[in-house]
């Protein structure tokens, strides 16, 4: 296990520490996080780090290339991003206290109301703060979940999925390894619209063959971001 690695590194470093530290027992205390403790983990994968370690920059630079969330080993399992417009506004209140109810950490990005409100804005806040790693996933509801799918699919690192049952749900994280899910609150009732998050988030990414697609995805964004289409 990548943890296990971490762990007895730790366990190493605790036995001597450089002699230019200015507090050794500090140090002792640290692990560091290289390029291989990223080993094994798949595009787009988590690595649970210690609290107080040291990640060094190629780690970083790795982690950023294959789109490998760097989460501390105590923070809450998974971090939701959670947005709505007026649209979604009454679904979203209602997922998030359903969330919270099965442990999830919930950042709402609003809206907060049903005044109406403009969808891409919406959307970019929750794309915006999963592409930053500060949420492990987002979701997102709208009218038909159709207008914020686009939008935030045009966050470089997203790869955002309009799901409507447990079968899109499933094979959106499996084969595609979606970070945001967008939602249609006018489209589907509630418990249904329950069943797809709940399939969506405990559906962990898939085999090595789907990973190999999904980078061809984001070499493609990678491409157009350098020379954008004329």
């Amino acid at each position: 296990m990548i943890e296990e690695s971490v762990a007895r590194r730790m366990a190493a470093q605790q036995t001597a520490a450089p002699a230019d530290v200015q507090n050794p027992a500090a140090e002792k205390q640290a692990s560091i996080i290289t390029r291989d403790d990223l080993e094994g983990i798949t595009f787009g994968g988590v690595l649970k780090v210690p609290r107080g370690a040291i990640v060094t920059a190629m780690a970083r630079e790795i982690a950023a290339d294959r789109q490998i969330a760097l989460i501390t080993e105590d923070a809450p399992g998974q971090s939701v991003a959670l947005g709505a417009d007026h649209g979604g506004f009454e679904m979203k209140e209602q997922l998030k206290t359903w969330l919270q109810e099965l442990g999830y950490e919930v950042r709402d990005f609003g809206t907060h109301d049903t005044t109406p409100v403009d969808y891409p804005d919406i959307a970019l806040a929750v794309a915006m703060s999963v592409a930053r790693k500060e949420c492990t996933c987002g979701i997102i509801v709208d009218g038909a979940g159709i207008g914020s799918c686009m939008a935030a699919n045009k966050v470089p690192g997203i790869r955002a999925a309009l799901c409507y049952d447990e079968a899109t749900a499933r094979n959106s994280r499996e084969h595609n390894f979606a970070n945001v899910l967008t939602l249609g609150g006018r489209m589907i009732q509630a418990d249904a619209l329950r069943r797809i998050v709940k399939t969506w988030l405990e559906t962990p990414f898939g085999e090595e063959r789907h990973a190999r697609r999904v980078r061809k995805i984001a070499a493609i964004e990678a491409k157009y971001i350098r020379n954008p289409v004329e």
